[in-house]
């Protein structure tokens, strides 16, 4: 069954998103994105940079914890002022940090990033190598992990041992748990030694997420070139036969759903942007803190499209400020800009 993007933003005046919120874990990198002060420009045209704490599975986490849900970090960044930063950061925003650890010898990690006046995204990254690379499986918080009801990661920690074996063992403890693998791949093409290696890579692990969330680039570039928009491409190529659920989130215009029962398309809620960097992190979070208040949203889709909707808010309101962590929207934010948008 499909459904078409009718707006469901009046349901949100009816109780909901929910108030009770289950543990995610979100496991990778958390970095320093330098970020220029104006925007439009490439890193070279850049008049200067301000820097605002990011790294994708960080981002998340903290986005759902501002809009009121649960979450814990787990990572590795360096023993210097800005690893320190980080850590700090997470337990400002109520983000539980005992899963971080620090590295004596390699630094937090770097990104220089901007959005260009041609709409393109361009990254410079420092990690030769960076501490979130140097996690060891002996430095992982085995208790922590167990706890998660939902564990959520990237695919960038997958890229450089020992960090990549880390990773799979702690999925391998999350999904003996009993938690929910949540998986967004994140490509980030610069960091992996080839196209072929990252394609390769992101795709060990893909059978084994119970939640994806994917762009039509990544569509693109997963299947050698193949149409995003194209459903039979989603199924045939990417829907695997443990997953409950397949986003692909389309920007501004919204996202796309896939599940084994149904699948539908929910519109975008138009904002004029500022910065786009963390907007995926912010979409993430906002559809993890409604999967958390309800572990068996992805069975109904009217809520699934509810929720959908939420984190295709949570998404735009992040894109009309700079930088991503500083941006993300606490519940009253999202839910001010549904209400506008309905009205």
């Amino acid at each position: 069954m499909a459904t078409d993007d009718s707006n469901d933003a009046s349901s949100h005046a009816n109780g909901w998103p929910p108030v009770d919120s289950s543990l995610v874990v979100c496991f990778g990198e958390m970095l320093i994105d330098f970020v220029p002060t104006v925007g439009g420009v490439s890193l070279a045209e850049a008049p200067a940079f301000e820097k605002a704490p990011g790294g994708a599975p960080a981002n998340v986490a903290v986005g759902i914890s501002r809009l009121g849900g649960s979450t814990a970090f787990v990572g590795k960044v360096g023993d210097d002022e800005f690893g320190h930063m980080l850590a700090n950061i997470l337990k400002q925003n109520n983000v539980d940090n005992s899963g971080v650890r620090f590295d004596h010898k390699a630094r937090t990690a770097l990104a220089f990033v901007t959005n260009r006046a041609d709409g393109e995204r361009e990254f410079l990254f420092f990690r030769h190598p960076s501490a979130d690379m140097l996690l060891h499986e002996s430095e992982l918080d085995v208790e922590l992990i167990s706890k998660a009801k939902i564990f959520h990661y990237g695919s960038i920690s997958l890229i450089d041992e020992p960090c990549k074996s880390a990773h799979l063992a702690a999925m391998k403890i999350a999904k003996n748990s009993g938690s929910i693998l949540s998986y967004d791949p994140n490509l980030r093409l610069l960091l992996w030694p080839s196209a072929e290696a990252a394609r390769e890579g992101i795709m060990s692990i893909w059978d084994q997420a119970d939640i994806i969330k994917i762009s039509e680039e990544e569509i693109t570039f997963l299947t050698g070139g193949e149409d995003p928009n194209d459903d039979n491409v989603v199924l045939d190529k990417l829907f695997h036969p443990n997953l409950k659920l397949l986003i692909v989130t389309e920007g501004s215009e919204g996202c796309r759903y896939y599940t084994k029962e149904f699948k539908g398309c929910v519109a975008g809620v138009k904002v004029k942007p500022v910065d786009t960097t963390g907007a995926g992190d912010a979409f993430v979070g906002g559809i993890l803190y409604g999967l958390a208040s309800d572990l068996n949203l992805y069975k109904d889709e009217e809520r699934l499209r509810e929720a959908l909707l939420f984190a295709n808010a949570c998404g735009a309101v992040t894109v009309t400020k700079r930088g991503a962590i500083p941006s993300l929207p606490t519940k009253e934010a999202v839910l001010s800009l549904l209400t506008h948008d309905a009205s």
